[in-house]
């Protein structure tokens, strides 16, 4: 399946008092009290890598039904979150639909917690090509295979993220991440049947493999009070109104 943010099974289990590595500022020098500040790319963050972090975030989406799926806004933004990270996303686009969503979204996040979501990812896993996409070639439930069709998140155009009206630059350069292969766990009222719109397939269970690749970003925990989030690229327009509890 391809999406962007998407525009995603166990909810995240870390301990609390993992060392966070290196907080540099890409907005401002760090100095600045008042201006967010982002994990470098490659950094090693509350005991993961970002490519670590790419694939929880697709291991929390799946775990979610569709009827309580914050990326379906069918649910708060704090449905399966867990642990010192909490992951926001764009919005699902049925597979083969032309797609154009423009989202605003309202968000409390608690004190403390850092923010980790993509601008535009595509996942594919062994699951969706055995079904739907090339049920009769097995090379496609290979691991290789999977990341040479995730590869195309290269060609995404527009891309863009602006925080609290500050620009973040040169994201396709800076922010480029591939996931490590991983498994995930749907329930019954899950998201493949829902893009697919084949609601008689992709039953309840675990699965194994699945990769994405896409353009991600780790916010350090903000701090207290109101900030807003803007992001997307051709096809997507999202903005979270954030509110940080004190």
């Amino acid at each position: 399946m391809q999406r962007a943010y998407l525009i995603v099974m166990a909810a995240v289990v870390l301990g609390l008092g993992l060392a966070v590595l290196s907080v540099p500022s890409l907005l401002a020098n760090d100095k600045d009290e008042n201006t967010i500040k982002m994990f470098d790319r490659d950094s090693v963050v509350y005991g993961r890598t970002f490519g670590e972090w790419d694939a929880e975030w697709n291991q929390w989406s799946y775990s979610i039904p569709v009827a309580q799926h914050p990326l379906f806004d069918n649910g708060d933004c704090s449905v399966g979150q867990s642990g010192p990270v909490w992951f926001l996303g764009g919005k699902f686009c049925a597979v083969g639909a032309t797609c154009s969503y423009s989202v605003v979204r309202n968000c409390s996040v608690p004190s403390g917690k850092a923010i980790f979501f993509p601008i535009a990812d595509f996942e594919d896993s062994a699951l969706e090509e055995a079904v739907n996409v090339h049920p009769s070639d097995p090379t496609y439930q290979q691991i290789g295979t999977l990341r040479s069709v995730t590869s195309s998140v290269e060609g995404a155009t527009d891309i863009f993220c602006q925080i609290d009206g500050r620009k973040v630059k040169n994201l396709a350069q800076k922010f480029s991440v591939q996931s490590t292969a991983f498994g995930f766990t749907i329930p019954g009222d899950n998201l493949l049947k829902a893009v697919y719109a084949l609601p008689n397939n992709f039953e309840a269970g675990s699965y194994f493999p699945a990769v994405d690749d896409g353009y991600y970003l780790m916010l350090a925990p903000m701090s207290p009070g109101m900030h807003t989030l803007h992001f997307g690229a051709s096809w997507l327009d999202v903005t979270y109104d954030l509110t940080i509890a004190k």
